[in-house]
């Protein structure tokens, strides 16, 4: 914290604090509301932080609030090595759950690591083996991925199953959210056909649910939430039962690069732009 508004108190200059405004962030200075900070403990890596602040939050959030599971379920994990899919791996190990997840073939060994089976997604149908190694299915699925791999998540699943929704990866070309000819974002789009693919599984055969999570709507909704696992979540970290994948630590001018990354897949943990870096 370099600077403290007039009147504010409970904060420190020099301080670490963690927010998530959402958007602006790409940049070395921010000034926000005191609501909208949470201390970090003294001695974290920042990198490690920050990657709890949305990573972690993300797959705590979906694994406890969305997917609620319970010790003993099984779970498959959509881009098992990638940020979010390796802090499920990690988070799901705590929560005692069965876990497989989908990667390339060398991220295979990490996933493994990480206490999941990995499931090799270009070499093999994962439904398929999904069904070999289970019998019956899973009981959640965490789909980044979306489009028409939704119908395939729920094919994993056992009856009374669900697919929690996330993101949507498989729009990410180049570092850009590929949209029709514009590749420009139609959020009310996306979420019209996200919310037609919701309610097309209201209709078919079988006891299997499909839920959105989105972490800006449950961060504006349920602020309590956030705030309370995020604070869970750094205890964690500080215990270090857990501990972040990082991938790489670039300089915030090569942002573009970052994302050129990501979009091109094969990135085994988390990207972390470093301000002064």
């Amino acid at each position: 914290m370099d600077q403290v508004g007039k009147g504010v108190s409970g904060f420190e200059l020099g301080q670490t604090v963690a927010a998530m405004p959402i958007s602006g962030c790409y940049a070395q200075y921010v000034c926000l509301p005191k609501c909208k900070f949470i201390p970090v403990p003294a001695g974290l890596d920042p990198a490690e932080a920050v990657a709890v602040v949305l990573n972690y939050i993300t797959a705590y959030q979906m694994m406890h609030r969305s997917a609620k599971v319970k010790p003993g379920q099984r779970v498959l994990i959509h881009g098992a090595s990638g940020g979010v899919g390796t802090a499920l791996l990690q988070l799901g190990r705590l929560a005692g759950v069965e876990m497989f997840g989908t990667c390339s073939a060398q991220a295979a060994e990490v996933v493994k690591e990480l206490g999941a089976t990995p499931i090799d997604y270009r070499n093999s149908d994962f439904v398929q083996e999904i069904h070999r190694l289970t019998g019956d299915g899973v009981d959640a699925v965490f789909d980044g991925i979306g489009g028409d791999n939704l119908w395939r998540s729920r094919e994993a699943l056992r009856e009374g199953g669900r697919v929690v929704v996330y993101g949507f990866q498989a729009k990410l070309h180049g570092g850009r959210i590929a949209s029709g000819a514009t590749r420009r974002r139609h959020p009310i789009r996306e979420s019209a056909i996200l919310g037609w693919y919701i309610l097309r599984n209201w209709f078919l055969p079988g006891r299997k649910s499909m839920v959105p999570y989105s972490i800006q709507w449950l961060m504006r909704l349920k602020p309590a939430w956030f705030r309370h696992d995020l604070l869970t979540l750094f205890d964690l970290l500080q215990q270090k039962k857990i501990k972040p994948l990082i991938a790489q630590r670039l300089p915030l001018c090569e942002a573009r690069h970052a994302h050129e990354l990501l979009g091109r897949g094969g990135v085994i943990g988390k990207i972390v732009l470093i301000p002064n870096g």
